[in-house]
């Protein structure tokens, strides 16, 4: 009897030790998660604080920051607004996943061995990042399933105007160029100055250092676009 006395107590110990673990997890986690977003928010002028969740199972978070990497953060901001330039557009949702996140400088720097994200534009947004007079509207893909968009305006010397763009993607921007122009617009040779008017750029800023953009898909109400990195830095400094 004196010996199961004996385990149960070591039992006893172990699982209330085993509680205030899970209770130091848990709290040490949603500390980090916190810090962590608030730096996001300050560092990079975003106008909201930015949603973080960091994985801590089946491995404890302070297993994982005494091994000194974190296995996976997943990060979502709404309203990422523009920086005030007219080719700079807002994003309305951005989602992203990063893989193998070093933790440095007491929690204030964390870089992300590889990341995947999702960026969704609207239409109206991408509108207002567009030059003057410019509206941007869905459009079926090409033939070849490229992504695009439709540009309606009204330009002097040629009159009411739509055509279709195709969306590329690249870095962290997006370029619309029209596909062709109406043979009224190329009879009187204006293509180069028409094209001038309406082939423009549109930069998503506030994403991460280390995110590209790598694929662009239209939806009834915007574009919907995918990206990658590596080394991508989610809090700085």
């Amino acid at each position: 009897m004196g010996s199961w006395r004996v385990w149960r107590t070591i039992l006893i110990i172990v699982v209330i030790l085993g509680g205030l673990f899970y209770a130091a997890d848990w709290f040490a986690v949603r500390v980090v998660e916190d810090r962590a977003a608030e730096k996001a928010r300050t560092s990079e002028g975003l106008e909201h604080k930015p949603q973080l969740t960091i994985d801590h199972f089946p491995r404890p978070f302070l297993t994982q920051v005494l091994f000194g990497k974190i296995k996976h953060v997943s990060i979502k901001a709404e309203d990422v607004n523009a920086g005030g330039g007219r080719q700079e557009v807002r994003i309305t949702t951005f989602t992203a996943d990063l893989y193998g996140v070093k933790l440095t400088d007491s929690f204030s720097k964390a870089t992300a061995d590889r990341a995947t994200g999702d960026a969704f534009v609207s239409y109206d947004d991408l509108s207002k990042s567009a030059p003057a007079g410019i509206r941007v509207s869905a459009a079926p893909p090409a033939a070849d399933g490229t992504a695009r968009v439709k540009l309606s305006t009204s330009l002097p010397g040629a009159g009411d105007l739509s055509v279709f763009s195709r969306i590329a993607v690249s870095g962290q921007k997006i370029t619309l160029h029209a596909e062709s122009l109406p043979k009224e617009v190329t009879a009187l040779g204006l293509e180069g100055s028409v094209r001038k008017q309406i082939d423009f750029d549109a930069n998503l800023t506030h994403l991460p250092a280390g995110i590209s953009l790598t694929k662009a898909v239209g939806t009834a109400t915007g574009m919907d676009i995918k990206a990658a990195g590596r080394n991508v830095e989610l809090v700085s400094g």
